[in-house]
Formats: C-alpha cells, structure tokens, sequence
C-alpha cells in the first residue's frame, strides 16, 4: 500500500515561488542530482561577459574618483599598478579556478574539497560571509553611487536634493524584480547596458586624451607637480605600491566571472563533467573583459587626474564619486552628459546584477546541502527576496552612503581573490606542476599583502565582513538544529547479498539489531542476541539480520545509502553501510526495506548510557548518541502515519 502523505494543492504564489529549484545549485561534484539534468543550456561567452562585466566595468562610475582621492597626482602610476595585478595576478589565477571549478562553485568548492568535517564547514561558512560582503555591497554600493549620479545632474539637483535613500532602495527593489521575472531576462538587459556604457566611455576618454595632447600644458604642469611633490621616480613607484591596496576595488568581477560560468554556452558536445568547451570560452571572457577594463582604468585616471581640479574629488566636489561623469559634462555638453548620466546609472545599479546572480550561484551549492538553510533555499525567487531584503538593510544602516561602503566592498573582493590565489596554488602543486606552484605563490602572496593593508587602512571592512559571517553562522546553526531529525538520505541501494538477506527475512517477521561494531568476533553477534531476546522476551526461533552503521564525514548532511550483505562466523547476517548519522540511516533503511517489501520492519536496540543532552549533542556533531529514540523521531518526522511506521524497540 502506498504510505506517501499527498499535501494539499499549492497555492498559485507557492508554486511560482518555488517553481524551478535553482539550476545554479545543481551540478556540484559534491553531490549528484537526484533527477537527470538536462541539456547544457546557455549564452555565448560575449554575453555572459556583459553580465559579470555590469560589475567589472560599472567600477568606472566610481573608481577614477577613489584612486584620485587615495593616491592624489601618483593616480595614473598607482593605477598602472593595479592594472600589472590585474593581468599578471588576478587573471591567471582565475583562469585557473575555470579549469578546476567548471560548475561555477569558484574558489570556494577548491578548498572546500582540502578540508573535511566541521573545520571544512566552517571555513566554507567563513569565505560565504566575505563572498556574502562582496556581493551585497556591490549591490548597495552601486546602487548609492546611481543615486548620487541621478542626484548630481545638473537637471535634476533641485528636484532630487536629500532623497537618496528613497532613490537607493528604489533601485535595488528593481534589480530584485528583474531576478523575479527571470535569470536570462538579466543577461539581455546587461548586454545591452555595457554595450552602450562602454560605447560612451570610449567616446568620453577619446576627448577627454584630445584635451590632454592639444593643451600641452597639462602634462608638463602634471609631471612638474609629481616631481616637486615626490621627488624621483623609484620614490613615486614605492608610494603607488603604497596606496595600491586602496584601489582594490578595480579588481572586482573576476570572481562574478567564475560565478556565472554554469551559463556560457561552450560546445555542444559539452557534459556537466567535462565542460571543454565552457571552460574555454570562460577563460575567453574572463581574459577580454580583464584587457578591456584594464584599458580604460589607466585612460580614465590618466584623464581624471589631469583635466579635474583636486578639490573637485573631495566629498561635495562636483567630481566626488562620478568623475567621468564630471568630464562629459565639462567637455560634451549637458545633453551628452545627461545620457552619460542614464547610462552610468543604469549600469550602477544593474551592477547588482552579477552580484546577485554569484548568490544566487554560491549560496543554494553549500547551505541546503549542509542543512543550513530551508529547503526552499535553493528555489531562485525566495532567495531574491531575502537578499533583497538584506540589502534594504545594508542601505539602511550605511545611509546609503557610497564611500563607508567601499572598505567593506574591497575587503570582500581581495578576500576571496586571496583564498583564490591559495587554492590554485595548491592545486598546482598537487598536480606537480612546479613553475605554476611558484608563480601562484608569489601572486598569493601580493594578494595577502593587499588584503592585510586594506584592513589595516580601513578595519571597517572586516567589521562588516565579521557581521556577515556571523549572521550566516548562526542562521546556519539554528537550520541544522530544526533539520536534525528529517531523513537526511537521497537514495538507497542494497548489494544483492543485502537484498538476500531482506528477501528471506521477509518470509516470516523483519526483525533487525541495531549494533555497534567492536571485536566483531562471534562472541559479540552471539551475545548481542540473547541480550536482544532477555530483554524483550522474544521467543528462541525468532532470527535476526543485525545493522552496523558506520560515520563517515559527521558534518555532511544529505548522503546516498549503499548497503552491502555480509555472513560472519558462518551463520551471523549483517548488513553495513556508512552515513553521517546514525539515526537517520537506519530510519532510512526501514523505511527502504518496508516499501519494497511491504511489511512493517522492528528494530530493537540498546538504552544509550549517559547524559541525554550530552547524548544529543554527540548526535548533532558527530551523527551518534542517542540512536534509538532519535532513530525513533525521524521515523516519526518521515511517517506521520503510525500503524505505518517501522517499530523501533528498545531495551
């Protein structure tokens, strides 16, 4: 008889909420797919490009401004700086987290895969709030600086003056729109975004070179300036490497980059385990979208520095976080500079774009599987509304103020590039590639060095990140605690000696023995039975077939069963599996056997000694303790009907 328990039609708004659990969160190496997946669908590399790229090149909107205000006339030098970083540290780093990390899990899955048990959790955790602080700050902080830009127009100053926070959250409430409606409907709105936004950036540095060759005194009065200010060149190079950290923000987008891959198309012959042709041609974006950004970070600051006074970078200035947009301005016209401004700020804010999509991408991989998040955690559309939310807070909080969020958002960007860096390190050297190992050491270490000095300069940003971290921590604990009695198991298979032994036991009364392997002698199996049967007064013609669970990786949470059939000692039947708790292997195992045998399965066991909530923490960290009545529970969470459920016996 089928014992499934039917819900209740969903509701219209349920159905659509929950419709499509997150493509993003399937694929890992991790764990296999309960279901087929389908097809390889996705976009040529050009246009995911553009989707990472509304974060990467969006940075222009603001970074010609900061590297102004970090590193004054040295701007250009200390600019070329993060460019040599860029091309010769960050991109070959996360070309090689393509090739390692196809499904798009990024640097996180590659050391992931290093550590195992809780540490390997928690520092899964730990990297997710720093992942969690880049992305939503570029989320909040993007969207500040289009509402700055909007607010800033000369057409609109008046209207706008001292409604930022409303404009902010306006915006952000809009990107989250755009996931409800659908992920592809974001990569076509960010093609067409930085396509124009490029177009007329190229235009603005184009003029803004014009101005600088055909007024030749600009540059002189520049170089006469760095001269008497700084001295020598080699005293100029030293102070760039200085402030260099203080431009981090530059760097941001290659990780968005290794995020989206699961939506390049690649070849068609292209499988889920080996990606040939998506790793190709993400390494072809990665590397176009690094040469294009690196080209106009060295004009832009090149222009900036030279064409706008220095007071104009400062807070109030008319340059202050839209310095490009200062120059179109300036040098094009109101009307030109009026669409400069649309432009810049719809990528602004369309910048949340790719940072949602790396949530989105990130967080329903680890958190589901680790039972750290409800199960509606890896649908799309409930997690676009938390982070949404999230951000509405982190509007809230910095007062949607662009420059006490760039620590925050630089901290998270060098963070997850240096545990980048890390893993391909290692994964260099494991693969006994020396060179590689040495040149991923070196540009490590440049990256920690950064990551150390933008948190000495700015504390704020590992404060915030602190936050993240914590909140997903305990968030995390608190959904493992109410998850720790659900089933726990995806799949179970017998060998066909374990499927003898259910067969035969099956003709006369299920009866198993929940036991704990020791000497495994055939004094212990004897013992065990005639414990078994003087505790419950079962008659000497009753047989048995005992169960030995064996914990693998206590921290994991959803496994597949694979249970074998052994004969010890000539006359003893045991059935072994491995499984990261106890309980909940041998309540899958009864329910397993009871539906392909469709009988009612006992199980008898022994009363754990000690104290219970000492017991019970044992099961939550380790997947033993209290066996029998927790065995009991998720028999109980998985069977609300009782004449149904398997009986657990305990003596």
């Amino acid at each position: 008889m089928d014992t499934t328990e039917h819900p209740p039609p969903a509701s219209r708004l349920r159905a659509w909420m929950l419709e499509g659990l997150s493509d993003m969160g399937r694929g890992s190496a991790q764990q296999p797919p309960t279901e087929p997946e389908p097809p390889h669908k996705g976009q040529p590399w050009w246009r995911v490009m553009c989707l990472t790229g509304v974060d990467y090149f969006s940075t222009l909107g603001y970074q010609p401004g900061i590297a102004a205000l970090a590193a004054g006339l040295l701007s250009p030098i200390a600019t070329i700086v993060l460019v040599i970083v860029t091309l010769a540290g960050a991109l070959p780093v996360y070309r090689r987290v393509a090739k390692e990390s196809p499904h798009g899990q990024g640097s996180i899955a590659m050391l992931e895969r290093l550590l195992s048990f809780w540490k390997g959790k928690l520092f899964v955790l730990t990297l997710l709030g720093f992942a969690a602080t880049d992305f939503l700050i570029t989320i909040t902080l993007s969207a500040a600086d289009a509402s700055t830009h909007l607010i800033e127009n000369p057409h609109l100053t008046s209207t706008l003056h001292g409604h930022q926070m409303v404009i902010t959250l306006l915006l952000i409430a809009l990107l989250g729109a755009v996931f409800l409606k659908g992920f592809l409907e974001a990569i076509g709105v960010a093609f067409t975004l930085v396509g124009i936004y490029l177009a007329l950036n190229a235009v603005v540095v184009a003029v803004g070179l014009w101005h600088v060759a055909t007024a030749g005194h600009v540059v002189t009065d520049w170089t006469g300036a760095l001269t008497t200010e700084h001295g020598n060149v080699f005293v100029m190079v030293g102070l760039a490497l200085i402030v260099f950290p203080e431009l981090a923000l530059g760097l941001s987008g290659f990780e968005t980059g290794v995020a989206v891959m699961p939506h390049v198309q690649g070849d068609p012959e292209d499988t889920e385990e080996e990606p040939t042709g998506r790793i190709r041609d993400t390494r072809k974006l990665l590397t176009t979208a690094a040469v294009i950004m690196s080209g106009f970070l060295i004009t832009t600051s090149f222009i900036t520095t030279l064409l706008i006074p220095e007071k104009e970078f400062r807070s109030g200035g008319a340059a202050n976080g839209r310095a490009l947009a200062y120059l179109a301005h300036e040098y094009l016209g109101n009307a030109f500079g009026t669409v400069y401004d649309v432009s810049t700020i719809a990528i602004l804010w369309f910048a949340g774009a790719s940072a949602m999509a790396g949530l989105l991408n990130l967080m329903p991989r680890y958190l589901p599987r680790y039972g750290m998040a409800p199960h509606w955690a890896r649908a799309v559309r409930p997690m676009v509304i938390v982070f949404t939310l999230v951000a509405f807070l982190v509007t809230w909080i910095f007062d949607a103020n662009v420059d006490a969020q760039g620590g925050a958002y630089a901290t998270g960007v060098l963070v997850l590039i240096s545990s980048a860096a890390i893993a391909v390190t290692i994964a260099a050297r494991k693969a006994g590639q020396r060179n590689w190992t040495v040149v991923f050491a070196v540009i490590s270490a440049v990256f920690l060095y950064t990551t150390v000095a933008n948190v000495i300069e700015r504390p704020d940003g590992v404060k915030i990140g602190a936050c993240f971290i914590a909140g997903i921590m305990l968030l995390s604990l608190l959904s493992r605690l109410a998850r720790a009695f659900e089933l726990r198991v995806t799949s179970v298979s017998l060998d066909t000696m374990a499927e003898r032994f259910v067969r035969d036991i099956a003709s006369r009364k299920i009866r198993f023995i929940a036991n704990e392997p020791g000497s495994r002698d055939a004094a212990e199996y004897r013992d065990k039975i005639e414990q078994i049967r003087a505790d419950h007064d079962l008659p000497q013609q009753e047989d048995f077939v005992f169960v030995e669970v064996t914990v693998g990786d206590p921290s994991e949470f959803e496994t597949c069963l694979t249970v074998r059939g052994e004969v010890l000692h000539g006359r003893y039947r045991v059935l072994t599996l491995e499984s990261s708790s106890i309980p909940n292997a041998l309540a899958a195992l009864l329910l397993h056997v009871r539906e392909t045998t469709r009988c009612t399965p006992h199980i008898y066991f022994e009363w754990t000694e000690g104290d219970p909530f000492r017991n019970f923490l044992r099961f939550f960290l380790f997947g033993q303790g209290e066996v029998a009545p927790v065995t009991r529970e998720v028999l109980r969470e998985a069977e609300p009907e009782r004449r149904h459920r398997p009986r657990v016996h305990v003596g």
